[in-house]
């Protein structure tokens, strides 16, 4: 193990950082705000400790597996650490676990605040915030790989266990792929917003909206959240976007040159977008026979754009889930347990998963009925191998395993099983908001040090599809 390695690479993702502070620092000066001197002195104070590395350690044309799973997650936890800087320095309600949350939720793109009163923070603060979900959204270590030489396998391997981009449209050799990704990734960004700004939005929010919509996070320039706009046309762009964004980016990039034909082939696509649609379907029914609705219409576009924002991870918000009855509360469970589709910016199990777990179910049933037949698992027509499949369940077994974990911890600081369970797997699965104190229009601001703690290590750990993290504790893996 290259330590030095390893540090000159996460120095980098650092310097990325660096400049994306320097560019909130002059947002700051724009406007004349109180943000400007602490995100001046983050910026510096990134850029020096991320140049360091470059001083002393040469460049390297190859890094093996085991530097580059260090390398991701040590990216990771270095960029949320300086990411809380600007917050310290600001000081107000940003105590240091505070700072630590805001942090780790921007860059994992989780969208949970401790924030009472969003507005009242200055605008480069506020774009800051955004601007952590936009980079937490692409991955810092992908931006890294955007500069780096040909590794051969092991950099393929590290943009695996960033983000999961290969698809079987997309055969792209690694260099390729993070290039889509890029590509994909700021032209949604640039074209939500001007179509935001158009609907209506200053270009101020039409910006932080999108960096906050494309990186499936959800933080906010407004207390109410995209409920502050009470407009039916920039939530149907948002809803838009949030479905795009939750779609596998090198599948969008294949998509646009083929005519789309490769997105509406893909059983993955058909699933998640149908399963979202009928969640629409129920939630709207079930939020009418509660009778806090008075039209179907108004039910329908609550109902569409909050299923939606959770499926997405994306978090936003146009009304209060607080009373929501009980069994479109328990549909939404299972959406923020779900989530998006690999290779996307969401968070969770992922759809691919979850479909990967049916077929396997509906096999299993097939083979039960039919023991001499040779039963397999089939993916648009192919036939899945074993281990993808034992993979796929194993990883849903493990997920709610750990759900059920940070669930307890929660517990233990008194906090209601409500609170605690959406909590628990809205952290995990980079969601956000969930129920009972963190409802929709809620935060996490009432939450213990040992509380929000606990969340942001569960948002880490889902952001890094949990095996990433595993491994730093695997003794053998390093020796």
């Amino acid at each position: 193990m290259r330590l030095a390695v390893v540090a000159r690479y996460v120095g980098l993702a650092l310097l990325l950082n660096a400049i994306f502070l320097c560019i909130s620092a002059g947002v700051s000066f724009i406007y004349h705000d109180a943000a400007f001197t602490p995100l001046l002195l983050s910026a510096v104070t990134t850029f020096i400790v991320g140049i360091f590395p470059f001083i002393f350690v040469p460049p390297e044309i190859a890094i093996n597996t085991r530097e580059g799973y260090l390398i991701v997650v040590l990216g990771w936890c270095v960029s949320c650490l300086f990411g809380m800087l600007p917050y310290i320095l600001y000081g107000d309600a940003f105590s240091v676990s505070n700072a630590w949350f805001e942090s780790v939720s921007g860059y994992t793109t989780t969208g949970a605040s401790i924030l009472k009163d969003i507005e009242a923070l200055p605008h480069g603060l506020l774009f800051w915030r955004s601007a952590t979900h936009w980079i937490g959204g692409v991955g810092v270590v992908v931006f890294t790989l955007l500069v780096l030489p040909s590794v051969g396998s092991a950099k393929l391997r590290l943009s695996r266990t960033q983000a999961s981009v290969k698809h079987e449209d997309a055969n792209y050799n690694t260099q390729k792929i993070v290039r889509v990704i890029l590509g994909v990734y700021m032209g949604l960004t640039v074209t939500l917003a001007a179509l935001l700004w158009v609907a209506g939005m200053s270009l101020f929010d039409a910006v932080n909206h999108a960096f906050s919509t494309v990186a499936t996070g959800g933080f906010s320039t407004r207390n109410a959240s995209i409920m502050h706009y009470n407009s039916p046309l920039i939530e149907a762009i948002l809803m838009v976007f949030m479905v795009i964004s939750s779609i596998n980016f090198g599948l969008l990039y294949v998509s646009i040159i083929k005519r789309f034909t490769p997105l509406f082939n893909s059983p993955v696509v058909r699933y998640f977008v149908s399963s979202v649609a009928v969640g629409i379907l129920l939630t709207t029914v079930s939020l009418i026979n509660s009778g806090n609705y008075s039209s179907w219409l108004q039910a329908f576009r609550e109902a569409a754009f909050q299923v939606t924002s959770i499926a997405s991870t994306t978090g936003f918000a146009i009304g209060s889930n607080a009373t929501w009855p009980t069994f479109a509360v328990a549909l939404s469970f299972f959406f923020m347990l779900q989530c998006g589709c690999a290779g996307s910016t969401s968070g969770g199990v992922k759809a691919d998963r979850v479909l990967i777990f049916y077929k396997a179910f509906v096999a299993n049933i097939r083979k039960m009925l039919h023991p001499n037949a040779i039963v397999s698992v089939r993916l648009k027509g192919i036939s899945m191998d074993e281990s993808v499949v034992s993979s796929a369940s194993l990883f849903i077994v493990l997920y709610m395993l750990i759900a059920f974990i940070v669930m307890l911890l929660i517990l233990l600081t008194g906090l209601d099983l409500m609170t605690s369970f959406s909590a628990a797997v809205a952290s995990l699965g980079n969601v956000g908001p969930g129920y009972g104190e963190i409802y929709s229009l809620g935060n996490y601001s009432e939450f213990s040090v040992f509380a929000k703690i606990v969340c942001t290590i569960a948002m880490l750990v889902g952001r890094l599809e949990i095996y990433g993290v595993l491994m730093l504790f695997y003794y053998r893996y390093w020796r």
